[in-house]
């Protein structure tokens, strides 16, 4: 079996697992206890601190461990709001923000930030964006769906100069290396860089106003309640910093395998559409959506396969709705698979993934060819009626009747599906048809193509 969905969750690093078994036996004890026991636990506690924050590139004493990546993200964006109320309650964050983000900027007034095509964020927007009462704002290093790298250093600059801190979400990027910027306060997960899950780590620089929100408790400065997981911890520092040290030559192996299915998908198959920066991306992720293919049939063709690899597509077992940052991006979500390769990720995998997946989209897109569009002639358009169909039936029915309509013609196409308000334009962007717009329909919408070829 292939693991491709690193990006998810790392496999446990070899030197996670042998730091954590040995922590197991030496760092059971409390910490905060002054006996011999203690003693020996606050030491490991103390020597997993430092590695984590020179590899954060930040003060031990701005470090503290939390039980997950979610609770950092959680607790940074709640004190950091709570330690500037005087300014305001005002939130800034980008479109295409960890859910964990964008839950927690729901308890604010909020501004959300549009991306481009690749994902990525202007700077400038978050300059338009700031008020007199904007208290934070925030900004992911990396996407995690797309692999897109954000502008955090321009970024960190306009809000510095503002006044305004820069809480900044390294969970995808901070394997690789380092946050560049004057960012105010960080966060990150172990099990994406191959530590144990349940290990998230806050960092809040001197001088950020910060106040612990919740009951007070006296471990980890009072910003993360509870008994510390000391052999977890120890395990995630270990792997961070080992992983950091493979990091630079790991980086242009994996890039290379990205870069090949980047070139190889669409040559291979048909009508896809890669998305996220070519460029400035994550390693190890690569990101593209199929048309006319149910994105949890392909998952689970790949799976039969061999391999495991997840999809921002709005056909999942657990949504109904397209992902929220191929939504932000404007493009096609249908069918969507996220390649994301760990640590080693060997030639030979990513080649036999090339071999097998034409196939497995043809079969999906067999099985989903079956449905016969229901076509209505209109005064002057064709009407395809694909209310009740969930993705990606409304498009296969828009392509196959597309033709039928001269040139200048139009065909309306009724969905109450939500994905067919992203996938559609796509389409059209791919196809060289004119998506002329949205009109209000008795049920759903009806969203308007107009031939042009």
């Amino acid at each position: 079996m292939s693991y491709f969905d690193a990006a998810s969750s790392a496999p446990l690093h070899p030197v996670a697992r042998q730091a954590l078994l040995a922590a197991l036996d030496e760092g059971w004890a409390d910490p905060s206890r002054l006996y011999r026991e203690g003693r020996r636990a606050r030491l490991l506690l103390d020597a997993a601190r430092e590695a984590a924050a020179e590899a954060v590139g930040c003060r031990p004493d701005e470090l503290v461990f939390t039980s997950s990546g979610t609770q950092a993200v959680h607790a940074g964006i709640a004190g950091a709001v709570a330690g500037r109320r005087r300014v305001g309650r005002h939130l800034i964050v980008s479109a295409v923000e960890h859910s964990s983000v964008l839950h927690s900027a729901e308890l604010f007034d909020v501004t959300e930030v549009p991306v481009g095509r690749t994902g990525a964020v202007s700077p400038q927007a978050y300059v338009d964006a700031l008020r007199p009462d904007t208290a934070l704002a925030c900004l992911q290093s990396a996407n995690h769906e797309v692999g897109t790298v954000q502008p955090v250093g321009a970024v960190a600059e306009v809000c510095r100069e503002a006044g305004v801190p820069l809480l900044v979400d390294a969970a995808q990027s901070l394997g690789w290396g380092p946050v560049e910027g004057p960012w105010s306060l960080l966060t990150g997960s172990a099990h994406k860089w191959g530590g144990p899950s349940g290990v998230g780590l806050l960092a809040v620089r001197k001088g950020v106003r910060f106040s612990p929100q919740g009951p007070a408790d006296e471990r980890e400065s009072g910003r993360a309640a509870g008994f510390e997981n000391l052999p977890a911890i120890v395990a995630a520092a270990a792997s961070l910093r080992a992983v950091r040290a493979e990091a630079a030559q790991e980086a242009v192996r994996l890039r290379e395998l990205t870069e090949r299915i980047r070139a190889r998908v669409p040559q291979l198959v048909a009508d896809v559409e890669v998305v996220g920066d070519p460029e400035r991306r994550l390693p190890g992720i690569v990101t593209f959506s199929c048309l006319y293919v149910d994105g949890e049939t392909l998952l689970h063709e790949l799976d039969r396969e061999g391999f495991s690899v997840s999809s921002g597509s709005s056909c999942t077992s657990s949504t109904l709705t397209p992902s929220h940052v191929l939504k932000a991006m404007g493009v096609l979500s249908e069918g969507n698979v996220r390649v994301s390769l760990p640590f080693g990720a060997v030639s030979e995998e990513v080649d036999r993934f090339l071999e097998v997946l034409p196939g497995a989209v043809a079969r999906v897109r067999e099985k989903l060819g079956a449905p016969t569009p229901a076509v209505v002639v209109g005064e002057d358009a064709l009407v395809v009626d694909a209310l009740g169909k969930r993705c990606p039936i409304p498009v296969i029915e828009l392509a196959k009747v597309i033709g039928d309509v001269p040139v200048g013609g139009t065909v309306r196409v009724l969905s109450d599906d939500e994905a067919a308000r992203l996938d559609i334009p796509a389409w059209c962007e791919m196809r060289e048809q004119e998506y002329v717009g949205e009109e209000p329909a008795d049920q759903g919408s009806a969203y308007v193509v107009r031939r042009v070829s």
